[in-house]
């Protein structure tokens, strides 16, 4: 199947012939068509399925035909006109035609970027980001031009829709773009006063990792007779990734390993996660001391300081990231060949968005885990959801003090199977230690950040890392 096939308007073949799209993938070829033909979707698809152009390619063939069969002034006409008879230009709302909903910065303006991307030949269609960290004054500028297509994060857009600065009235196409993710940020509340501004008979397109649970049930209520399509689970396997797990025995042992594994002649770039923004910090200002070209990303930096930190990851410029979840939302840098688990996230769902930051379009990647001995049910968790066993490995030279007490069996996937002697266990050995144990340095066995970190600051509450 080709791009042309789907009907797509000519100057959107040629950018994507441009920017070197060959073919659709999965959820392309099925979602294009059926969003072409003004059908609402609610589409289940895995991190780097190229979802974007999914909801974005349809949209942009739908305003440049009604661009082309449009008549009359266009907002800038009336502009000068207005000028010419001598009236003062007023600010009116923006009427945007579209409006994409995302859960992070990042993912907002990588939505945008892509965009821009895709209708370079479409002279009179914008897209603009409206989110959080960015100046209000610089937002109105962009509001003022009317764009046709809006991303936005929620908490910012309805400070604009309180202000009068945004009208909906005239929308025709709503997406909301990992509508798990806004859920489990505390953003329902915000997502239903968005769409209750909205028009009744607005086309909506849902992406989201499970359409199962809350996300379900806010999915029923705001389309109609959708089509519902399911290319892949995010606990679907990563073939192309290469996921291990290293135990270690405490901090000073997980820092030594990971300035070992980083030093892999076989690394171009990689992405280190933390639980905390603090951690983020420490590390990367560690990692920038022992030689390496790192830099921190999280929610309590300024938007200019995140913009200029992924500018540098993209440029080649950075080449270890440390972030937290929220932060590294909708990273696609095609260079990163590993990603490494710092602290193991506190959902299965995260591990796979996680490990998805690399093996991007087809390429391969390595998926490492630190992992404390006291942390064993996490990984058995995660193997539960991917119905995939994590194998173990040691490094010679960083070998752990402990071993795994009940090795897991290879038979079943995240099983743990009695007499199994893997990863060195002596038949009957309790390894490891039992939940909330002291470590000997006093502090708690939890296995992730420095001593001193509140382990409460992550990037899990919607107010605490600034994406409005």
């Amino acid at each position: 199947m080709t791009f042309e096939s789907l009907g797509l308007h000519p100057s959107i073949i040629a950018a994507l012939t441009e920017s070197g799209y060959t073919a659709p993938t999965a959820v392309q070829s099925q979602a294009i068509p059926a969003a072409i033909e003004g059908r609402d979707l609610l589409v289940s698809s895995q991190t780097g399925s190229g979802k974007t152009a999914a909801f974005m390619l349809p949209s942009l063939h739908k305003l440049a035909s009604a661009e082309q069969s449009a008549a009359g002034k266009t907002p800038n006409q009336e502009m000068q006109a207005s000028r010419a008879r001598g009236e003062r230009p007023r600010f009116k709302a923006a009427q945007p035609k579209m409006l994409v909903l995302t859960p992070t910065r990042e993912l907002a303006l990588q939505v945008t970027t892509n965009t821009d991307k895709y209708s370079t030949g479409i002279r009179r269609i914008k897209a603009v980001s409206i989110l959080g960290g960015m100046p209000y004054p610089k937002q109105m500028q962009l509001l003022a031009k009317n764009p046709e297509i809006l991303v936005a994060t929620p908490g910012r857009l309805i400070d604009h829709m309180d202000s009068g600065k945004i009208d909906f009235s005239q929308l025709e196409i709503l997406v909301l773009d990992e509508a798990d993710r806004m859920l489990d940020m505390g953003f329902i509340d915000d997502i239903e006063k968005i769409v209750e501004a909205t028009p009744e008979g607005r086309q909506t397109m849902l992406f989201s990792a499970t359409l199962d649970g809350v996300v379900g049930n806010m999915a029923r209520r705001i389309t109609k007779n959708p089509l519902v399509i399911q290319v892949a689970s995010s606990s679907n396997k990563h073939e192309n990734i290469t996921q291990r797990v290293h135990f270690v025995d405490d901090l000073s042992h997980k820092n030594r390993l990971l300035d070992h594994l980083l030093r892999d002649e076989s690394l171009d770039q990689a992405v280190v996660f933390t639980a905390t923004k603090r951690d983020a910090d420490t590390i990367a200002d560690r990692l920038n001391i022992a030689g390496f070209s790192a830099a921190a990303l999280h929610g309590d930096m300024h938007q200019g300081a995140r913009n200029r930190t992924l500018d540098g990851m993209r440029r080649g410029q950075v080449k270890v990231l440390v972030a937290t979840d929220v932060a590294a939302r909708g990273i696609d840098v095609p260079t990163i060949t590993h990603v490494f688990n710092y602290d193991l996230p506190k959902f299965p769902e995260d591990y796979v968005h996680r490990i998805g930051r690399t093996g991007r379009a087809g390429r391969n990647g390595l998926a490492i885990s630190l992992v404390n001995h006291a942390e064993g049910m996490n990984v058995k968790r995660i193997e539960r959801f991917t119905k995939q066993l994590i194998p173990v490995n040691v490094i010679e030279g960083f070998e752990p003090k402990k071993t795994a007490s009940a090795p897991r069996s290879s038979a079943r996937p995240g099983g743990w199977k009695p007499g199994d002697n893997r990863g060195g266990a002596k038949p009957g050995q309790r390894t490891f230690s039992k939940p909330g144990a002291p470590r000997k340095d006093g502090a708690p066995s939890t296995g992730g950040g420095y001593k001193g970190s509140n382990p409460r600051s992550t990037d899990g509450a919607r107010r605490s890392y600034g994406d409005r």
